[in-house]
């Protein structure tokens, strides 16, 4: 298939105003980093997620999912295939009886916790203030203030791609689909996890580990004044904003946490809370944070993480893991 046919395949799936061709991916991301998506689709419907992800595997074309772009560090030459983007074309949330909420996986967790405390309902202030969408957070087990994802989550809506080599939703993919070319794409399925079945762990799943799309989750919340919950939510927003560097560009924490350690107390101790690279600097706010003071790029940031890396190595003998999605 040429490259104009396929084009037209996506854009009769979801729409020519929704196809977007060479688009920055810098537009995209937290990190204001990331050259040009060949292509950046944005479906609206679970339909069109498993319509676009079958057209990707058969004509053997990679593709990636994007969520907010919160956790992800994108190449300065861009990506080539198909960027799916689910963000605020797939962002429905819904309260339903029993103290759950349903929300697609472009829902950010903002307008979670702000659905959840219209309804009176607490459990997810941990995560009003992450930057990110349920997709995200569903694929990482993001947490923050004593709760993560699976504290709250009670199943999860996925699509399963019938040839899983590394794609995965939300704002922390971790691969690419198919690339085989082969032309003989089975069918893609949409299957429901429970809690159990999405194996949660440490910034980790199932979903992750097996390349599954997240569509959406229902979380089990439980009743409390929305008074209570309003001033646990500004309670936590007012925390983060004192200790983390909000006001520049950055994909939040950059190193998972090591075991029996802080990733920040680590990088202090090693000299380089302010070390710089281009326009990559370690924050002098806060040193778990890389930030793009202007005119970073992603070879700024990659150096500056390896030399983060090493030093800390030297120090402390503790090797830092990142935890931005490093896509390439």
């Amino acid at each position: 298939m040429s490259t104009q046919d396929f084009e037209r395949e996506l854009r009769a799936i979801v729409g020519a105003e929704r196809v977007l061709a060479d688009e920055p991916l810098a537009a995209h991301t937290t990190f204001r980093i990331g050259g040009p998506a060949q292509w950046l689709v944005l479906p609206c419907s679970e339909n069109e997620v498993a319509a676009i992800v079958n057209a990707c595997e058969g004509a053997g074309v990679p593709w990636r999912v994007l969520g907010l772009g919160s956790n992800v560090l994108a190449p300065d030459g861009g990506l080539p295939g198909v960027t799916v983007k689910l963000a605020e074309n797939f962002s429905a949330v819904e309260v339903l009886p029993g103290g759950l909420v349903r929300a697609q996986a472009g829902a950010t967790n903002e307008a979670v916790a702000e659905a959840a405390l219209a309804a009176g309902l607490a459990g997810y202030e941990f995560a009003s203030g992450i930057p990110g969408t349920v997709g995200g957070a569903a694929i990482m087990n993001a947490g923050a203030y004593d709760g993560q994802f699976s504290d709250v989550a009670v199943e999860v809506r996925c699509l399963a791609p019938a040839n899983r080599t590394g794609a995965s939703g939300g704002d922390n993919p971790d691969g690419v689909g198919n690339k085989s070319g082969s032309g003989e794409a089975a069918e893609d399925a949409i299957v429901t996890l429970s809690a159990a079945e999405a194996a949660w762990g440490y910034r980790a799943s199932r979903m992750m580990r097996e390349g599954l799309v997240v569509l959406s989750a229902t979380l089990q919340l439980a009743p409390d004044s929305p008074a209570a919950i309003r001033a646990r939510m500004d309670d936590l927003r007012e925390r983060r904003a004192s200790k983390q560097p909000l006001e520049m560009p950055s994909a939040g924490s950059t190193f998972k946490r090591p075991e029996g350690h802080f990733a920040g107390a680590l990088i202090q101790e090693a000299g380089c809370q302010g070390a710089s690279v281009g326009g990559a600097q370690v924050s002098t706010k806060h040193a778990g944070f890389v930030v793009n003071t202007g005119d970073a790029t992603a070879a700024d940031v990659l150096a500056l993480i390896a030399e983060v890396q090493r030093r800390v190595h030297e120090a402390s003998g503790v090797t830092l893991e990142p935890e931005v999605r490093l896509w390439g």
